[in-house]
């Protein structure tokens, strides 16, 4: 592709939206929520500037490098019938470049160098205008590699790989060995306001550690502080991403020996540290990952509704479906036995820490129909959150148990692009995605 390529929105949409009309999912209403769901993220999320595509998270001004990715990464599931949208995908991987390289440590940053922050919080270094906010967490590195490796593999795409692409994969690379070391790093956290879990104790520099192999996450991908310093399905996601693109390399013959070295140690080291300590044996003999694990033998036992998560190890591409640990894990954390799956007189399933007790998360609810090929499975969850929209015809974020016309935020854009998602793939296991 060229340096400064066209992206014409105006025309995506109109694509998309003509594409959608031919969709008819379980009911009508889930067919409905589809539709208003597909085209609302490139209509009124997406904003594209000259080979860059900003992407709001919804009703926060503010992008995220995870839910970016999660937000447009359901389109290459309809690229092949709109392959514009294999160009609108590579802009957004171009912003996202541009932002790690920018400030590696931040999770949030603002579509112009505005000063906007969430808060005016406390760093190692002063955090610049262009950055909303400056939490640590791994799986932010991750998601814009994820997005390129999607992209590449699902389509056969491969110009978004360019010298600056990898050079970013370095810088990606080098972060994540010198977090394999927290003790030496110079990153710290501070917020004066707001909940603990807004903030790193220890002066910003989180709880004690012991050295794993995997990297230290600040925060999870809910925002919220680690309660153990490595959160295993962050860790996950780093070796998948790093294992496939050593693969592209050499696909694609990229001649960078250092950088592939230090890939190879990396992903093994991780690997290593979460069989090593990431997996704990139940008093029933069963074995399962922890969520978050400290490396002195300490850990954290639940699932958090966001992604990564334990629930979605499938989709992030550690294991399969049928992997012993993970079928023992899936079934701890949709139990009681996870502190954070709550069960009412309308919804049962995960939710998280940082939105209120009994509400239940769409993005949940979604990955347990993506983590599977159970067909009945997957038509009830899509049912199940398309009649607990409060007749908004938008996922939210957290749902009360309840009562669904209880929730948090309006807008979600990431939740509304995971029932997409999850749409494409009952669409694809019925043979009938067109």
């Amino acid at each position: 592709m060229e340096e400064h390529m066209f992206i014409d929105q105006t025309k995506l949409i109109k694509q998309v939206r003509n594409y959608a009309e031919k969709i008819s999912l379980t009911n009508a209403k889930t067919t409905a929520m589809f539709k208003n769901a597909i085209i609302d993220t490139i209509s009124n999320t997406v904003e594209v500037q000259d080979d860059r595509v900003f992407i709001a998270t919804g009703d926060i001004p503010a992008m995220w490098l995870r839910d970016s990715t999660f937000q447009v990464l359901p389109y290459l599931s309809i690229s092949e019938d709109i392959p514009d949208l294999k160009g609108l995908i590579h802009g957004v991987i171009n912003q996202q470049l541009d932002y790690v390289n920018h400030d590696s440590y931040a999770n949030a940053f603002n579509k112009t160098a505005s000063g906007a922050h969430f808060n005016p919080d406390h760093s190692n270094v002063r955090i610049s205008d262009l950055v909303w906010e400056r939490k640590f967490e791994i799986d932010s590195l991750c998601v814009p590699l994820l997005l390129a490796v999607r992209l590449y593999e699902d389509t056969g795409y491969a110009q978004h790989f360019t010298d600056y692409f990898w050079q970013t994969v370095d810088l990606i690379v080098d972060t994540f060995i010198k977090e394999q070391h927290h003790e030496h790093s110079e990153y710290f956290f501070e917020r004066d306001v707001g909940p603990a879990s807004d903030t790193l104790s220890n002066a910003g520099r989180g709880t004690r550690i012991g050295y794993t192999g995997m990297v230290w996450s600040g925060f999870r991908p809910s925002d919220d502080a680690c309660k153990y310093g490595y959160f295993v399905p962050g860790n996950m996601m780093i070796v998948t991403v790093i294992e496939h693109l050593l693969k592209i390399m050499k696909e694609q013959r990229i001649d960078d020996a250092a950088l592939s070295t230090k890939m190879n140690r990396l992903a093994n080291e991780v690997r290593n540290g979460i069989e090593r300590y990431g997996v704990v044996e139940l008093p029933d003999g069963a074995r399962i990952f922890a969520y978050e694990v400290d490396g002195l033998g300490n850990y954290n036992l639940m699932d958090d509704a966001n992604v990564p998560s334990l629930l979605a190890i499938p989709f992030i591409g550690y294991t399969d479906e049928r992997d012993a640990v993970y079928v023992n894990t899936r079934k701890f954390v949709l139990s009681s036995n996870n502190p954070y799956y709550y069960q009412g007189t309308i919804l049962s399933g995960i939710g998280s820490p940082h939105t209120p007790q009994n509400y239940v998360w769409p993005i949940a609810l979604a990955m347990e129909g993506l983590t599977t090929s159970n067909l009945n499975l997957i038509t009830t969850k899509l049912n199940v959150i398309s009649q607990t929209d409060a007749n908004t015809k938008q996922c939210h974020e957290g749902i009360d148990v309840n009562n669904p016309d209880k929730y948090t935020r309006e807008w979600f854009s990431w939740a509304n692009m995971t029932f997409c998602q999850l749409a494409f793939h009952y669409l694809k296991l019925k043979g009938e995605l067109v």
